[in-house]
């Protein structure tokens, strides 16, 4: 069969890898154009417009039942917005959306086929207009340079491992967008992974007066995100933005008490976090009384890492213990 050349370029996703592109079956779409980028690595890039437009009725996410006699080995990864890395010649490319990740094994009684279960997700995605993009292995050193980068690296139906033989398909979809689904099999068990390309809808949204007067009226408390200096107590520019809300909310209501409470995370020693968030409560309480609150209906204390919102195992988890908490004194 006649290889199908398709120029790979697709917007902002833009990859960079150390060696030639690996050819693959007559059947899949191989051929990329390589660039350099600024740091003068080879890049590939991939134009999903010139994969053909599939009308066919896929059904909702993700699109497709296992086949017979085999089932979800745990429970699947399912996340309303990921990333998720599919190999373009070789190069793991991140691709972000709706995502779903499973280990796939055979039911209680039945015996797993890697050949039956391969078949079969080739030949329906064939059938709903489903091109091969890849299939193949990825080298170490593509390996050592992506998995960094993939924050769900080794949890369910993770795909992406050296010696691992990959079959990766896109769908162009008129209904469902972009879809892209990636399989591997040995002849004890199964992996899937399929993704309907969204672009990231922010949801962040600037903190108002209203916010927090809505959050000390309802729970007692608002919880706030101030960016201090590193390791410092002055307030940033953008840290300061907030206390001026805050300043809105407590003349919009001339009765509002609060305690203005430092909180960090358990990185450092606990004496100095507990020094470095009172201060911070403090420059707080100090913007307010400048902005004319009066200093009788504010108090501010730091507690350092003494009461963390959520376990400190992760700088996530770090980040959202880094807090300011505003505590309505009745």
């Amino acid at each position: 069969m006649k290889k199908v050349a398709l120029l790979l370029s697709l917007g902002a996703i833009t990859l960079s890898c150390s060696q030639a592109p690996k050819q693959n079956q007559d059947s899949t779409v191989a051929d990329t154009a390589a660039v350099k980028d600024d740091k003068s690595e080879v890049a590939t890039t991939f134009n999903i417009a010139d994969i053909p437009l599939s009308t066919a009725d896929l059904g909702d996410f993700p699109f497709f039942t296992l086949p017979a006699g085999l089932e979800e080995q745990n429970k699947p990864l399912q996340k309303k917005f990921d990333v998720c890395f599919f190999p373009i010649n070789g190069v793991m490319t991140p691709f972000e959306g709706k995502v779903y990740k499973t280990n796939v094994t055979a039911k209680s009684g039945e015996e797993f086929s890697q050949r039956f279960f391969e078949k079969s997700l080739e030949d329906y995605l064939t059938s709903k207009g489903a091109v091969k993009v890849y299939e193949g292995e990825i080298t170490q050193e593509e390996y050592d340079k992506y998995s960094k980068k993939d924050a769900n690296k080794g949890a369910e139906g993770d795909i992406g491992y050296t010696g691992e033989q990959i079959k990766f398909y896109v769908i162009r979809s008129k209904d469902k967008g972009n879809i892209y689904v990636q399989f591997s099999a040995n002849n004890a068990s199964g992996k899937l992974n399929v993704v309907q390309e969204e672009a990231f809808q922010q949801t962040i949204t600037k903190v108002t007066a209203d916010d927090i007067t809505k959050d000390l009226t309802e729970k007692g408390k608002s919880i706030l995100y101030i960016n201090f200096d590193t390791d410092k107590s002055s307030i940033s520019a953008d840290g300061k933005g907030i206390v001026n809300e805050i300043a809105a909310a407590l003349k919009k209501n001339t009765t509002l008490k609060i305690a203005i409470e430092g909180h960090t995370d358990n990185t450092g020693e606990a004496a100095h976090n507990k020094k470095l968030s009172d201060d911070r409560a403090k420059a707080v309480l100090s913007v307010l009384t400048s902005d004319g609150i009066d200093k009788t209906r504010l108090s501010a204390t730091g507690f350092g890492a003494e009461r963390p919102l959520v376990a400190n195992d992760s700088e996530s988890n770090k980040a959202k213990n880094r807090r300011v908490e505003l505590v309505k004194i009745k």
